[in-house]
């Protein structure tokens, strides 16, 4: 486990190296994607440091949050209308809170994505959400995932196959911040980071969490 750990934050410097470099277009919907990119990427450095402190309930519930938060850049960028992406971009008041615009449930937002979205994109997050969207649901809400893992304990393949796929998730991330850069050499650069870094990056084989 703690090789792995090493490995995957390594993988993360190069995701938030990303962060670093400037958009693309310096407007509201670029600059609202970036941050969801930049909450995501906080869930996955705070999975990290719960699973090294031995909270592996939390770490693994995190892994949801992480996935909510990347799939609602995404949709920010290809789906959401102009007033949405006015709203969560303003300072947050109690006016601004109770405006009528809201965004979908996840379910939603991957129906919304359909066609509009590059299938390139839009496969591994439907695979991610067939296999892991009820087991981290349980983790979340205090189902049975939770009560048989937290009472019997969390075998260390399970632990490694939840850090991989917050990984991927991860990887995901990197890559659509380079592109929103607009830097075509940049996001090639980063693509090859799948294939360096493939050790800690989840199997497209694998089961659910």
């Amino acid at each position: 486990m703690d090789k792995l750990l090493n490995i995957s934050a390594k993988y993360e410097g190069l995701v938030l190296e990303m962060l670093r470099h400037p958009l693309y277009e310096d407007s509201a919907r670029y600059r609202l994607c970036r941050t969801m990119c930049s909450v995501a990427i906080e869930h996955a450095q705070s999975a990290k440091m719960l699973l090294t402190a031995g909270n592996f309930t939390s770490s693994v519930g995190l892994l949801r949050l992480q996935f909510e938060a990347f799939v609602r850049a995404i949709w920010f960028f290809h789906v959401s209308s102009e007033s949405a992406v006015e709203k969560f971009s303003l300072d947050l008041t109690a006016e601004i809170a109770n405006r009528n615009e809201k965004i979908p449930m996840l379910s939603e937002m991957l129906k919304q994505m359909e066609g509009k979205v590059q299938e390139s994109t839009l496969k591994p997050i439907i695979e991610f959400r067939d296999h892991s969207w009820k087991p981290l649901s349980s983790y979340v809400h205090g189902g049975i995932h939770t009560i048989d893992r937290h009472s019997k304990g969390y075998p260390v393949a399970l632990l490694e196959q939840s850090l991989k796929a917050s990984n991927g998730l991860n990887g995901m991330t990197g890559y659509f911040l380079a592109q929103l850069t607009g830097k075509k050499d940049l996001f090639d650069q980063f693509h090859k980071s799948f294939v360096e870094f493939s050790d800690c990056l989840p199997d497209t084989k694998r089961k659910s969490i």
